[in-house]
């Protein structure tokens, strides 16, 4: 029994020792590309220092707000904002090692629509459930909502496609709309039917963060919070660590990254001085992968 526990415990152990992540970036003025921060212990990061992938696609042709996942069979999905305004959808590439990417796609998602601001920082989420990937982002089209205290032109909901295979997608969706502008929501799987969203309220009085919550990753959601984050803070990345989940956000007024932590999404202790991010990092996803993964990216890239 003894040699079990010790064999199940240095398995664990092992386990733990492989956990790396990575981190999408962005640097302003967004035109150059797909940056990656990397870390072993999900507090301390690096930044790797080269662009991965230039943007092609979209009015603009910019890569803003980077959200990725990775798949069963290890293949990494990007999603971008592809213009500051007037695109009707964002940018997508996947790749096996993010060196090395496939070409670049413009996926339209409200072409419908006959006036769009804005299709601004898609978010990817894995449904483990339904094996399907849901896609969220904010868009305002103007006359859509009730004006409330924002202009049209700034009077956010978020939407929604979901896909299998990144190749044909559900028909476009409203995804959230709790009767104030909302941008940057971050859907988190805390444990079975109990889903946490993280999102900006984008109205003028706030601009800050707050959480709702769902028994289903496409809602409804329910029970808004207060505001965990200070005004003029936006873009949360969401990370778990061992007992406890961090948050991290971009204090643009202060112009630093800081982060909390929590275990239940209810109380939230501020942690941005244990946590390190490098001067210029924005908006992007945090995606667990093994050490060895880094260890090659940081290899492949060197200058």
């Amino acid at each position: 029994m003894r040699y079990s526990i010790i064999i199940l415990l240095f398995v664990s152990l092992s386990s733990c020792n492989r956990k790396a992540w990575v981190f999408t970036s962005f640097h302003e003025p967004a035109d150059a590309g797909l940056r990656v921060l990397y870390s072993y212990d999900g507090k301390k990061w690096t930044d790797l220092d080269t662009v991965l992938l230039h943007p092609s696609v979209g009015n603009q042709q910019v890569m803003r707000d980077p959200s990725m996942v990775q798949d069963k069979n290890g293949t990494f999905h990007l999603v971008w904002t592809s213009s500051w305004r007037g695109d009707k959808g964002f940018g997508y590439a996947s790749s096996k090692d993010l060196v090395n990417w496939s070409a670049q796609r413009f996926i339209p998602v409200l072409q419908q629509e006959p006036v769009v601001v804005n299709t601004w920082a898609p978010e990817l989420f894995y449904d483990e459930d339904q094996d399907q990937f849901l896609i969220i982002w904010a868009s305002c089209i103007p006359g859509r909502f009730e004006r409330g205290i924002e202009e049209d032109s700034n009077n956010h909901r978020m939407y929604v496609t979901t896909t299998k295979d990144f190749k044909t997608f559900s028909e476009t969706k409203l995804f959230l709309d709790p009767g104030f502008s909302v941008i940057d929501a971050v859907i988190v799987k805390k444990g079975d039917k109990d889903y946490v969203l993280v999102l900006k309220d984008n109205t003028r009085p706030e601009r800050n963060i707050k959480v709702a919550f769902a028994d289903n990753p496409m809602g409804p959601w329910k029970n808004i919070s207060k505001p965990f984050s200070d005004k003029f803070t936006e873009g949360p990345s969401v990370v778990k660590l061992k007992n406890e989940w961090l948050i991290y956000f971009d204090s643009y007024q202060k112009k630093i990254y800081e982060a909390v932590s929590t275990t239940d999404f209810n109380e939230f202790r501020n942690v941005t001085t244990e946590v390190k991010v490098p001067e210029g990092h924005k908006h992007g996803t945090i995606v667990p992968v093994i050490k060895k993964f880094v260890r090659h990216l940081i290899k492949t890239t060197a200058h």
